[in-house]
């Protein structure tokens, strides 16, 4: 087993305390959390050197933890808690965390569970703000971290065998319980805003799916499994784009990918470097790892998608050359989307994943849209925004909010100013009813292109009535 250290790498007295109350030696620790991990099937070989580095302020990856914990406790004869041995929420988002694409199954699962127990830990621990407490990590991002991993994706071979024979039994009825639930809170999210969701989406997925992971399931349902797992974890991500926490979606995002891996789902796979990943490094204002991810993307999963999902591939890759400034190279990605779209039609069937069935005509031209607001074009951003306004049901309420803000900036790019107030306020009016960080820096971005109008009366009007200057 792998361990990584705590952010100042002190020595962990709290553990070393406890393992003299315990009058236990190094080895006998070990073995003793190595028997407690094998009841709950899992398979820790650690030993007096492991137990040694944990006491100069090393810490285990997943679930150990709690497993240490519990050995100690069965020694001392009452609960011992993770914070008691010190590894409890002093853990941040400031390490490694999360950032890695495991080359194993069982070190995926580490790191999967690790992720969402610290998240989990932070909220309660009160650092679940929209914006990120200093130093935890969670509000930055490197580029090559997102970039790295796709080659990883790549490369890596699929895993074998995915089936497990310890541990509580893992049906098909488990497996449609995650995708069901996952299915209400993706409609929640989008009526309402990641704010609303997001700390039952990270609850579930540390108290339910983790649980189900380190269960026994035969192969075919362990593939499922991790296939729900893998949306559920993408959602999260998506989630942490919309709670103004980038850095946190990355770590989702990485891990969403390596489950996608393990559930042998190449075509899930692109969808999270296309459509997570990538819009994340747009967001960012990184287009070469925009298109770097979007050509993963189609690479990896080439001849097992849908037309559909080809679709959104090429439409991020056209996003990354709008913010290049390359409208060549968006014109040629833009209509091989369109192209492929068409192949696929505008409803989705039941034969579709159902995570690119909601993929339609509005949403590529929302894509569109923003290439085109990207390059300057807008008029044409006016047309493309307008068609997918006319697409998004009411229940997309934060997508229309912001199609309506890119809809805006193509009508200030043409000189239409008061038209383009009018329509920002129409989206404001709509962002009230939401907490969601992105529409709230769509507004924000909106807003900043109003400074050279700034004494003009229609934008004091709407800087007085959104408290912007």
């Amino acid at each position: 087993m792998t361990s990584r250290p705590l952010i100042a790498r002190q020595p962990n007295e709290r553990l070393l305390a406890l393992i003299k109350e315990a009058g236990c030696s190094n080895a006998g620790l070990a073995r003793r959390v190595n028997m407690c991990a094998a009841e709950r099937g899992l398979d820790f070989r650690y030993d007096k050197t492991s137990v040694a580095r944990w006491i100069r302020g090393q810490q285990p990856r997943g679930r150990a933890p709690d497993i240490i914990a519990e050995a100690l406790g069965r020694k001392l004869g009452r609960a011992v808690t993770v914070d008691e041995i010190g590894m409890g929420t002093t853990r941040q988002l400031g390490s490694s965390v999360g950032l890695h694409f495991a080359a194993g199954l069982s070190e995926s699962l580490e790191h999967a569970t690790e992720l969402w127990r610290t998240d989990v830990a932070r909220r309660e621990n009160g650092e679940g703000s929209r914006t990120a407490p200093q130093g935890s990590g969670a509000a930055h991002v490197a580029p090559a971290a997102l970039v790295e991993p796709s080659r990883d994706w790549l490369i890596t071979p699929p895993d074998a065998e995915v089936a497990r024979t310890s541990g509580p039994r893992v049906g098909e009825a488990d497996v449609e319980a995650v995708r069901a639930t996952t299915a209400a809170l993706i409609d929640l999210d989008r009526r309402w805003g990641a704010g609303h969701v997001r700390p039952v989406v990270v609850h579930y997925l540390n108290s339910v799916v983790a649980g189900l992971l380190t269960g026994s399931y035969r192969e075919q349902t362990g593939r499922s499994l991790f296939a729900a797992a893998a949306r559920l974890t993408e959602l999260a991500g998506y989630m942490a784009v919309d709670s103004g926490l980038p850095g946190l979606a990355q770590r989702y995002y990485i891990q969403a990918l390596r489950l996608a891996q393990a559930a042998g789902d190449r075509g899930f796979g692109g969808y999270v470097l296309a459509a997570g990943m990538s819009h994340l490094a747009a967001q960012l204002s990184n287009p070469r790892e925009v298109i770097q991810l979007a050509r993963a993307a189609q690479e990896g999963a080439r001849g097992r998608t849908t037309p559909r999902a080809e679709a959104l591939f090429l439409a991020a890759e056209a996003r990354g050359h709008a913010q290049l400034g390359d409208a060549e190279g968006c014109r040629r990605a833009a209509s091989a989307s369109l192209a492929a779209m068409d192949r696929a039609g505008d409803t989705a069937s039941d034969a579709e994943p159902p995570w690119i069935r909601h993929f339609d005509a509005a949403y590529l031209a929302d894509e569109l849209a923003h290439c085109h607001r990207d390059l300057g074009q807008g008029r044409a951003a006016q047309r493309r925004a307008a068609e997918a306004l006319a697409g998004h049901p009411a229940g997309r309420a934060r997508r229309r909010a912001i199609g309506m803000l890119v809809m805006a900036t193509g009508q200030l790019q043409e000189g239409e100013l008061e038209h383009a107030c009018r329509t920002a306020e129409e989206a404001g009016t709509l962002l009230t009813g939401l907490r969601s960080g992105r529409g709230t820096e769509y507004m924000t971005d909106f807003t900043s292109r109003l400074v050279p109008h700034r004494r003009e009366p229609v934008v004091r009007e709407f800087a007085a009535r959104w408290g912007t200057s």
